[in-house]
């Protein structure tokens, strides 16, 4: 860099050599920074979806109206045709047949019933319409009454006094307390389903007529934490059993954790069994993004782990038991990101030209979905179909990276996606796989959700609870139970179980919908 004008050479040839290299140097740089700009404006203002919208179609309104650097080469991009479609019938929906009915007729006066000529009317028909109506919370008090019996001939005799004999305490999941298992099935689904602090549930139980403070609420999840203990380990056990996990990770604040800031950043890692056939979810709270906490939790695992193309998972490439494969949804997000700091003005180029090819794996997977292929025959379509496709792309960017600078949006995009290659074609190789990792971020979004309603966990032992109640609720919704009906269920036997096929028989896949209504359980729609 050249500080002083004695530096600067006499030549003015070479001085204007010199003022040509800094303003191609100064516009490279300035239309990399206008693109980080026009990015952080849509990520703020704009869509939050992936979607990309045609350059050709109607465009939405930016918040504000900025000139749009050039540099970015036109390329052709391919024309979809989008096919015709059905037009769904409109109208409400019907109100749900098991929901009970209650009739009220609105006939007309007795006097209305004769005709004119006198003649008495009769009915023909009726016309019938509905409106759902509903019944606030009910709420009220379970008494467990037990009698004492006594001798009335040993009365007064003997060093121990008279023989009297009582029912023992039932056993309950939280003992010496006043909340039943339905109420705490209530709490709990109000926070890790509905995202209500216990604040606001403190608040709706006084409007109806109940004073249970939060501090309660949050010792009695505590407590039902560690009942539910022995289920997790058993779900854990489950997830390392399979042949396919899925994992992911995203940001939580705890309060007090020993020796760290109030405001350093924690973790809530999720495992998903990717195996449609039994899907389980563990939820583990870590105050690191280290690569150690999947290390550790896939210590015995052998088979395939697909997760996003953070670094705390490049110890899987080293591990022989495990097959590392990467997500396209990510690489896809990449290129998406390119679009949106184009602007509303931009023509079709280079990541358009990416999302196309892009745009054709997800049609092979969608027809995949849509049929009823086997696991040799979704083999079998992928290698004909999906890995000539690959292979095209793959050529693409190899050309497109020595075009384009490497510090901008689209050279970072292209980066990533040859970086992790190796990992992102890894979905081809076995029908059991998914092209990208959305199960599991689709996973981990009822606790990020939640997260903006509570912000923060106030302890280390108040995340760890949490998560493993994340855990049992969100594997409960993955295999079509309602969770307050699980809950509530679980709740009711755990106090009882005392063997290991106590406990297996309360696992979700282990229970019915038709057991919890057998039991009297009737589950929300």
């Amino acid at each position: 860099m050249i500080s002083t004008a004695a530096k600067l050479p006499d030549d003015p040839t070479a001085l204007k050599q010199m003022l040509v290299d800094f303003q191609r140097h100064f516009d490279k740089e300035t239309s990399i920074l206008l693109e980080q700009i026009r990015l952080l404006r849509a990520q703020l203002y704009g869509r939050k979806s992936e979607k990309v919208i045609p350059v050709d179609g109607p465009q939405p309104l930016p918040l504000f109206d900025m000139p749009e650097p050039e540099g970015l080469e036109d390329e052709a991009v391919e024309e979809i045709h989008v096919p015709g479609h059905t037009r769904k019938k409109g109208g409400r929906k019907p109100l749900p047949d098991d929901l009970p009915r209650v009739e009220v007729i609105h006939d007309i006066n007795e006097k209305d019933k004769t005709c004119a000529c006198g003649c008495e009317l009769k009915k023909i028909g009726e016309v019938t319409s509905e409106q759902l109506d509903i019944i606030p919370a009910k709420i009220q008090v379970i008494r467990h009454i037990r009698p004492k019996y006594a001798c009335p001939e040993c009365e007064g005799v003997g060093d121990d006094g008279p023989t009297v004999k009582i029912a023992p305490v039932p056993p309950q999941i939280v003992p010496k307390s006043i909340v039943s298992p339905s109420l705490l099935a209530h709490i709990l689904t109000g926070k890790f389903i509905d995202h209500l602090p216990f604040y606001r549930q403190e608040k709706q139980l006084i409007r109806l007529g109940v004073d249970v403070s939060r501090t309660s609420m949050c010792r009695w999840a505590m407590q039902a934490a560690e009942a539910c203990q022995p289920l997790l380990n058993l779900l854990e056990e489950e997830v390392l059993a399979g042949m396919y996990i899925q994992a992911d990770e995203t940001t939580l604040q705890v309060l007090n954790e020993p020796g760290r800031s109030p405001t350093s950043k924690s973790y809530m890692w999720v495992f998903r069994r990717g195996d449609p056939d039994r899907p389980i979810l563990i939820y583990q709270y870590y105050p690191t993004r280290s690569g150690d906490v999947a290390n550790a939790f896939l210590r015995d695992f052998e088979g395939t782990v697909q997760t996003d193309g953070y670094v705390g998972y490049d110890f899987l490439d080293t591990r022989k038991a495990i097959r590392h494969i990467g997500c396209w949804a990510h690489a896809r997000r990449k290129f998406t990101d390119v679009t949106k700091a184009l602007g509303k003005n931009r023509k079709p180029g280079a990541a358009d030209k990416a999302l196309s090819y892009i745009r054709k794996l997800y049609a092979i997977e969608k027809k995949i979905r849509k049929g009823e292929y086997s696991i040799e025959q979704i083999y079998e379509i992928r290698q004909a179909e999906s890995q000539p496709i690959l292979d095209d792309f793959k050529k693409w960017l190899k050309k497109k990276k020595q075009q384009t600078p490497p510090k901008g949006l689209l050279g970072r995009a292209v980066t990533y996606t040859l970086n992790q290659w190796h990992r992102l074609i890894g979905y081809i190789e076995d029908g059991h796989l998914s092209i990208d990792n959305n199960m599991a971020e689709n996973s981990i979004r009822p606790f990020v959700v939640g997260r903006k309603n509570w912000l923060f966990s106030g302890t280390p032992e108040g995340a760890e609870a949490s998560a493993l109640l994340y855990s049992l609720i969100e594997t409960a919704k993955a295999n079509q139970l309602e969770p307050w009906a699980y809950l509530r269920y679980i709740f009711d036997r755990l106090p009882l179980a005392a063997t290991l096929e106590d406990y297996e028989v309360l696992l979700p896949w282990n229970i019915t919908p038709e057991q919890l209504a057998a039991s009297g359980i009737v589950q929300c729609a």
